[in-house]
Parts: structure tokens; sequence; C-alpha cells
């Protein structure tokens, strides 16, 4: 006699859980508390640099950048559907418009940081404002090239052709990730060129 567990999964219908999602929900959570150091320790200093320049000197609010990494959380999104409807060719457009938007994002960075060292002086050893500041944004920005650097993997793949419906779970995977960047870019825009100014 069949029992209530076999008739309710059927032979041939039950699937172990993926061991991918918990890994990457704890990868997630451990990143989380790590830059959640930054941002505390940002907080703490703020208004206590004893010499300038201070962030209201030098710092603007970085729109572009910001419009970039938003929308590339969509067209990541976009990616991972196509992939999951086997459209392969949208795959291949979607991924490397998400590269380029992440690329575009880094440039933003580089030049912030350029104007900061060279027209206002400001290092990481130049006060508690410059340390806390490259310490919290640059951690962030590793983040994002680590995320470009997977999503364009995702992209060799999919012009291979080797990225096929079956994957889907792994891009999915990543692209947690990449909305995981996103979602503390908003956090350190707030607290940083927002909050902080």
């Amino acid at each position: 006699m069949p029992s209530a567990l076999t008739s309710a999964y059927p032979a041939g219908d039950w699937r172990p859980l993926s061991h991918n999602r918990p890994g990457v929900v704890g990868l997630i959570i451990a990143e989380a508390c790590l830059l959640g150091t930054f941002v505390v320790a940002y907080l703490f200093y703020i208004g206590k640099s004893l010499n300038g320049p201070y962030p209201k000197d030098v710092l603007g609010v970085p729109v572009v950048n910001t419009v970039c990494l938003l929308a590339s959380s969509v067209t990541v999104g976009l990616a991972v559907r196509a992939l999951r409807q086997g459209n392969r060719r949208l795959v291949g457009t979607w991924l490397p418009v998400t590269v380029l938007l992440g690329l575009a994002f880094l440039a933003g960075t580089a030049r912030e940081w350029y104007g900061l060292i060279v027209d206002h002086g400001l290092t990481i050893g130049t006060n508690l404002f410059g340390t806390t500041f490259y310490s919290l944004v640059g951690f962030h920005a590793f983040h994002v090239t680590i995320g470009v650097v997977m999503l364009t993997l995702l992209t060799a793949f999919a012009w291979s052709g080797a990225l096929r419906p079956t994957h889907a779970e792994h891009a999915e995977l990543v692209s947690w990730y990449w909305h995981f960047v996103d979602g503390v870019w908003i956090v350190v825009l707030t607290v940083v060129y927002i909050i902080g100014r």
C-alpha cells in the first residue's frame, strides 16, 4: 500500500533541492555583513575629520552611475528570463548590455576618484573622510568588478552557444549577486552622497 508521501510525489517528479541557492544566499549575507561594517564606520566618522576637504566640498550625487547600475539590474533580469525561455538571441543581447552598464559604472567611479585625488587632493590618507570614503566606495566597486567578470563569462558562454536553458539556475544565481551589488549601491548612495554631505 503506497504511503501518503509517495502518492503526493509520484516517481519521476521528485527532485532534490539545489545546494547552489542556499550557498549564494549565505555568500550574500556574509558580504552584506562585511559591507555593513564599512557603512557603520562611515556613519560613525561623518563630520569627525579635523581637516578638509570635506564631503560637502567635493562630492556630487553620481546620477549617471546610479542610472547605469539600476538599469543593469533590469537587463540582467531580462537576460535570465530569455535564457529560461530558450531565446539565445536575447540572452546574447541583454548580457553584454549588462556588462557595458557595469563597466560604465566603474568608469564613472574612476573618473570621480581621479577628480577627487588630482583636483582636490583627497586620498585615503588625507583625513577620516578620505579613509572611510575610499574604503566603502572602493569595496563596493570591487564587488561590481567581480560581478562584471562573472557576467562577461556568461556573455562569452552565451555567444559560443555553451549557455543553454539548463544553465538558467546558474545565470539566475549570478543575477542574484548582481542585484545584491545594486542594492548595496542604494545604501552607499544614501549614506555617502546624501546623508554624508
